[in-house]
C-alpha cells in the first residue's frame, strides 16, 4: 500500500513539474533489486526527459522539488545516475504500515480507484462425464484469479460455461433409451452414464445403423421432442450434483453457470450478422470466416456454421461473448484453459474484433500446461485411464492423513481428519499453481505433501507455528494480543532481521498486482514462501517471548508477527488453501 501512495504522490509531482506535456509515459514504482540504494526505484524521467528533449538530471531534479509530499509519508528520495529517482522509507513508514497492518482486515493493499469489472471463464466440465485431473488445473487457476481481482477492489463474475450440449448427447440419449440400468444410475449416475455413452459410441464405429440411430435422437433434441427434452435435463440434474460435491471440496463457487445450451437462440442470428457483415461468407455449403490479413491464421479459417446447418463451439463462443457484454458490461472477459485452445481463442477474438470492433473490451486467453506422470506422459492411472478428480482428492486426504498420523498420533481421529483434508487438498491446489501455469508439471505424491520446502503443508505449517506465539503469549501475561492497540510510535524496528522481514511484508500489494497483470498465481506462491523464509530469520534471531525481552520490543516484534500471520493468511486463502490454527 505505501508503494502506491509514493506512485500517486511521484505522479502529482510529475504533472506539477511539467504541465504542458500532452503524453506522461507510464509513472510506476518498482522495489530496488540492490536495497543499498533504497527500496523503490522509478526510471520514468528518463524516458520522459527524451520525449521532451531535456536533459534527464535537470527534469529529475525539478520532480523532486514538487515531491512535498514524501515527508508525510515518512520518505526520502535521491536521485541517481541518469535520472533514476531512488525512494528510502523512513523507520516511522515502516512502523506506520506494520501498525496499519494490524488495524485492517487487508493489510498492504491499497483499494483501487478505478475498479474493473472482470468476466472469469473457467472449469467448464461437460454434462454427463466424470470431472479428471485435467479440470484441476483450470477450476483451481480460474478460482485463484477471481479471489486475487477481488482481493485488489475488482468487480468479479464468475461463470462456469458447462458442456450441455452437442453431438455426444444422440449417443447418449440413445444409450439411455436402450441400455440403461436404472440401479446403477442410482448408485452411480455419472458412471452409468458414462458406460452409455462409451457402449454407444463404440457400437456407433462399428454399424452406420447405430449411428444414424444416434443422430436422429440429436435432432429430436434440437426440434424440442418432450421425452429427449426431460431425459437430457435429467443428464443435467444428475452431472450437477457431481460439479457441486467436486466444487465443494474445492472450495471453488460460481456466479453463473450458464452451460452452451443456454445460447442456443442466439446462433443463427450471429451467423446471419457475420454473413451480413461480410465476415463470414459461404464455403462449400458452410459458412466460413477466413484470415487473409493475418499471417498467424491465414491457413486456419474458422467455421462457424456446418453444412447441414448446425453451429459449433465458435458460433457458441461468440453468442456467449455477446451476451456477456451485453449483459455485464465488462472491462475484461479471461478464459482459463488448456494450451491447445490457443489457435481456437485467437480466432475467436480475431471474428471479435471485426464483428464488434466498437466495444471496448480486452480479451484475454489465460493457457495453461499439461499434468505429467512420472513418465513424463500425461498423468494417468497405472491401466491408462484418465485419472477422475474425486480419486484424485481421496487419495491426497488418504496420503495426508497417514502424514498427520505420524507426526501427531495423539490427536483425536476427526481432529486429523480435518487436517488430512485441508493438507492433502492444499497440497494437490498448491502444487499446481506453483509452477509457471504455462509449463506442464509432473505429479509427484511425495513433493507436494513434504513438510519442508515450498508445499503448502510447510506453509500450512508456519503459519500455525505463528499462531502459536500468541497462544503461549496469552497464556503467560493472561490476555490476547490486542492488534487494535498498535500504535507506530511504538513500535522500534531497528534489527536487520526485522527491517527485512518488515519490508518483505510491504511488498505484498505489490505482488498481488503482478500476479493480477501476468495471471500467474506462481508469483504469490513464490512470495509466501520468501515470507515464510523471512519470518523464520527473525524468529531465530529476534527473540519473541522470552523474559530477557523489553516489553517494547517484545510487543513491536509480536506486531510483526501479527502482520506476518495475516499477510500468510490472506495469501494462502487467496491460492485456495484453508488454513488451521493448529497442526
Amino acid at each position: 500500500m505505501l508503494h502506491l501512495l509514493i506512485e500517486a504522490e511521484l505522479k502529482r509531482a510529475v504533472r506539477a513539474a511539467v504541465p504542458d506535456a500532452d503524453d506522461l509515459p507510464q509513472i510506476i514504482l518498482m522495489p530496488c533489486r540492490d536495497t543499498r540504494f533504497g527500496d523503490y526505484q522509478s526510471p520514468c524521467l528518463i524516458a520522459l526527459a527524451k520525449a521532451l528533449k531535456r536533459n534527464p538530471r535537470e527534469l529529475a531534479a525539478q520532480v523532486v522539488e514538487k515531491l512535498t509530499g514524501l515527508d508525510a509519508l515518512h520518505v526520502q528520495v535521491e536521485i541517481a545516475g541518469p535520472g533514476f529517482l531512488n525512494f528510502k522509507l523512513l523507520p516511522e513508514a515502516i512502523s506506520g504500515a506494520i501498525a496499519q497492518a494490524c488495524k485492517t482486515n487487508k493489510p498492504f493493499i491499497l483499494p483501487r480507484e478505478n475498479p474493473e469489472t472482470i468476466v472469469l471463464d473457467f472449469s467448464s466440465p461437460n454434462v454427463a462425464k466424470p470431472m479428471h485431473v485435467g479440470h484441476i488445473r483450470s477450476t483451481v487457476l480460474g478460482a485463484c484469479l477471481a479471489r486475487i481481482h477481488r482481493l485488489l477492489g475488482n468487480k468479479v463474475i464468475s461463470d462456469n460455461h458447462i458442456g450441455d450440449w452437442g453431438t455426444q448427447f444422440g449417443k447418449l440419449l440413445l444409450g439411455w433409451k436402450q441400455e440403461l440400468d436404472q440401479q446403477a444410475l442410482e448408485q452411480d449416475p455419472i458412471g452409468e452414464m458414462e458406460r452409455l455413452y462409451k457402449k454407444v459410441n463404440a457400437a456407433s464405429e462399428q454399424d452406420p445403423a447405430v449411428l444414424e440411430a444416434a443422430r436422429r435422437e440429436l435432432v429430436k433434441l434440437q426440434d424440442g421432442d418432450k421425452e429427449n427434452l426431460e431425459i437430457w435435463r435429467k443428464m443435467i440434474q444428475l452431472s450437477q450434483i457431481q460439479f457441486d460435491e467436486m466444487y465443494h471440496r474445492l472450495g471453488v463457487q460460481f456466479d453463473y453457470t450458464l452451460g452452451e445450451s443456454f445460447y442456443n437462440d442466439r446462433l443463427k442470428d450471429v451467423v446471419k450478422d457475420l454473413v451480413e457483415k461480410g465476415i463470414a461468407r459461404e464455403s462449400e455449403g458452410a459458412y466460413v470466416v477466413f484470415f487473409e490479413d493475418d499471417p498467424e491464421l491465414k491457413e486456419h479459417p474458422a467455421l462457424v456454421q456446418k453444412r447441414d446447418g448446425a453451429s459449433n463451439y465458435a458460433t457458441t463462443d461468440l453468442a456467449t461473448l455477446e451476451y456477456r457484454i451485453e449483459n455485464w458490461k465488462p472491462n475484461r472477459i479471461i478464459y482459463v484453459t488448456d494450451g491447445r485452445q490457443q489457435l481456437h481463442f485467437k480466432q475467436i477474438f480475431s471474428i471479435f474484433k471485426r464483428w464488434k470492433g466498437e466495444v471496448n473490451v480486452q480479451l484475454s486467453h489465460v493457457w495453461f500446461g499439461t499434468i505429467l506422470g512420472s513418465d513424463g506422459k500425461p498423468f494417468k492411472t497405472r491401466s491408462g485411464e484418465t485419472v477422475k478428480l474425486s480419486d484424485l482428492l481421496d487419495e491426497a486426504e488418504e496420503r495426508a492423513m497417514k502424514v498427520v498420523t505420524e507426526k501427531n498420533p495423539s490427536l483425536p481421529e476427526a481432529v486429523r481428519k480435518n487436517i488430512a483434508r485441508v493438507v492433502g487438498i492444499g497440497a494437490v491446489k498448491y502444487a499446481d499453481l506453483l509452477p509457471n501455469r504455462q509449463s506442464d508439471y509432473m505429479f509427484n505424491w511425495d513433493k507436494m505433501l513434504a513438510f519442508n520446502g515450498n508445499t503448502a503443508p510447510y506453509l500450512l505449517y508456519a503459519y500455525t507455528r505463528i499462531r502459536s506465539i500468541f497462544r503461549k503469549y496469552k497464556e503467560s501475561v493472561g490476555t490476547a494480543f490486542d492488534p487494535m492497540k498498535v500504535e507506530a510510535d511504538q513500535l522500534n524496528l531497528n534489527q536487520p532481521k526485522e527491517l527485512a522481514l518488515a519490508k518483505h511484508l510491504l511488498s505484498f500489494g505489490i505482488v498481488l498486482q503482478q500476479a493480477a497483470d501476468d495471471s500467474k498465481p506462481n508469483i504469490l506462491c513464490n512470495y509466501i514462501y520468501e515470507l515464510s523464509g523471512f519470518f523464520a530469520s527473525f524468529y531465530e534471531e529476534c527473540p519473541v517471548l522470552k523474559a530477557d525481552v523489553e516489553p517494547m520490543t517484545r510487543n513491536s516484534r509480536l506486531a510483526l508477527c501479527y502482520a506476518t500471520a495475516q499477510v500468510l493468511r490472506i495469501g494462502l486463502q487467496t491460492l485456495g488453501l484453508e488454513t488451521l490454527e493448529e497442526m
